[in-house]
């Protein structure tokens, strides 16, 4: 039999799907059949992507592979239905590069298919009404054989797509891959159902096509732009630094781009700078050997080791402690480091991604960032939008999305928005961006048991609380006078250093490492005297 010829073609999509599913994976054979573990293996597969950010024409192009091999097509093609557009599409891409392909729902046999839920099993096309061969003339192919069954999670329930199989070889199909392709088709259903592709509120038949990728919710103008460049970004090894607002997003755009790179069956391994004391961050990110301080009692392998053959996503690189940064340079220029305390040069095949809110150039200007490893950084740049630059109907969307997924988490019903509520949400400012709506929401889902979010289920925006005048005083910020800070009397001694950290903080542009080092106190002793009240 041939290689399965895909109707999802496209260099760049076969380059992931076969990251994704294995190049080359042969079918399972015996006595010149496919065996039933050869078939099932294909619901593994997939059932292994539905909880990251896979690319979703990955996710449908390694099903339409692995369904043509377990039944034997010469194609396969799954078609969605677009529930805004009100017809078929086999392309979720939102990149001008990559168009989707649509057919109406009044076409062909596929469209039969999605009208009526029938399963249609076809041993002469060209001999049934149904057919359409317009596509056959476009392209010179020859469909004989189909079968084509209706994609929804149970018997009568809204219908999300469409299963198209051509050319069955050594003859028409059968009554048992009717048998296995229905079977088959109600847990990529149910397979859906667990992704983003979901149907719209109120449950009616095809899905919203929310986004290229799983778990990623968005289609403005804003994110589009994130999409094409973490695409081409996940195609190399190319170092990435996301920058944006806190609550943007970053670590699920940095764990996109490798679970859809060539890498994804590789560890994925988070360093987060801002929760590790400086003097831990070199051993935690290169290891150390036995000895190389107090309490060292044997050798530990630092996370870049750990992630051998995978990505390292650094998260807020602009908390880097300044004695660090030279070491992390040498890693991103040649993949070379030491253990804390060894003296032999270890190499890591390992992809960085980075990420910072920070204003990178202000701290290159002011002497608290490496301006070489600024540079180095930033290979492939990718800037997150906050989230209100991407529009009133994004924020909606969003909001949507988080009510439904947090409405099965907890047990609700099918969640409403109400006006009311709604209305609050599109005005809000979003200081926190979608981590602050996500948090809205699931809120607001915990205290509405009937699934109506209305607008007094959202946060209250508070004033600051009220307090005693003698509690009310130690507040007032501290003066300050020819670099120096002047403290009130009559202050607590936990209050005055409080205080005096704070101010410390303040001068060092928010920095904590910073401040810390000014105080020459480590990050954990600076995180417990700002947290004393009083």
């Amino acid at each position: 039999m041939d290689a399965p010829v895909i109707a999802m073609d496209g260099g760049a999509a076969t380059a992931r799907r076969e990251a994704v599913t294995g190049a080359g994976r042969p079918p399972m054979l015996v006595g010149g059949s496919l065996t039933m573990s050869s078939r099932l293996s294909l619901l593994v597969d997939l059932a292994s992507m539905l909880a990251r950010e896979i690319d979703f024409d990955a996710l449908l192009g390694t099903a339409c592979e692995r369904l043509a091999v377990a039944l034997r097509a010469d194609r396969a093609t799954i078609w969605l239905c677009d529930a805004e557009q009100g017809d078929l599409v086999t392309r979720v891409a939102l990149l001008p590069e990559l168009p989707a392909l649509r057919q109406p729902l009044e076409r062909g046999i596929a469209g039969y298919v999605a009208r009526t839920g029938e399963v249609v099993r076809v041993d002469d096309a060209a001999r049934d009404a149904r057919f359409d061969p317009s596509a056959d003339r476009a392209t010179g192919y020859t469909t004989r054989s189909m079968l084509v069954a209706p994609i929804r999670e149970e018997a009568r329930a809204p219908i999300r797509g469409v299963v198209q199989l051509l050319n069955r070889e050594g003859g028409p199909f059968d009554e048992d891959d009717e048998r296995y392709l229905v079977a088959l088709t109600t847990q990529l259903g149910r397979a859906l159902a667990l992704t983003t592709l979901r149907a719209e509120e109120g449950g009616g038949p095809g899905v919203v096509l929310r986004g290229p990728y799983n778990r990623i919710v968005g289609r403005s103008a804003a994110i589009a732009a994130v999409y094409e460049r973490i695409q081409l970004a996940a195609q190399t090894d190319a170092t990435v630094l996301l920058r944006g607002e806190t609550g943007t997003g970053k670590s699920l755009f940095a764990r996109a781009i490798h679970v859809n790179s060539r890498r994804q069956a590789r560890p994925f391994v988070i360093v987060d700078c801002t929760t590790l004391p400086a003097q831990l961050v070199e051993s935690e990110l290169f290891g150390h050997e036995r000895g190389a301080f107090t309490g060292a009692d044997r050798r530990v392998p630092g996370k870049i080791e750990l992630a051998e053959g995978g990505t390292v996503f650094l998260d807020e690189l602009g908390d880097l402690p300044a004695e660090i940064q030279g070491k992390l340079l040498r890693f991103l220029q040649d993949h070379t480091f030491e253990r804390v305390g060894g003296r032999q040069t270890l190499v890591a095949d390992v992809r960085v991604v980075l990420a910072t809110h920070r204003d990178l150039e202000r701290a290159v200007a002011e002497g608290r960032f490496r301006e070489d490893l600024y540079y180095r950084a930033r290979v492939v740049e990718i800037e997150l939008p906050p989230l209100r630059a991407r529009g009133p109907d994004e924020i909606e969307g969003l909001a949507r999305h988080f009510a439904g997924m947090y409405a099965e988490r907890y047990g609700r019903p099918s969640p409403r928005i109400e006006p009311g509520a709604l209305e609050v949400i599109r005005a809000h400012a979003w200081p926190g961006n979608v981590r602050e709506l996500e948090h809205w929401i699931e809120s607001a889902i915990a205290l509405a048991p009937d699934g109506r979010l209305t607008a007094a289920h959202l946060p209250a925006r508070r004033a600051p609380s009220p307090r005693s005048e003698a509690a009310t005083a130690p507040q007032i910020a501290p003066a300050r006078r020819d670099g120096e800070v002047t403290l009130p009397a009559g202050l607590s001694i936990d209050e005055a250093t409080r205080r005096y950290v704070e101010a410390t903080i303040d001068a060092c542009e928010g920095n904590k490492t910073e401040a810390a080092r000014r105080l020459r106190i480590g990050r954990n002793r600076l995180a417990r005297a700002i947290g004393k009240k009083g």
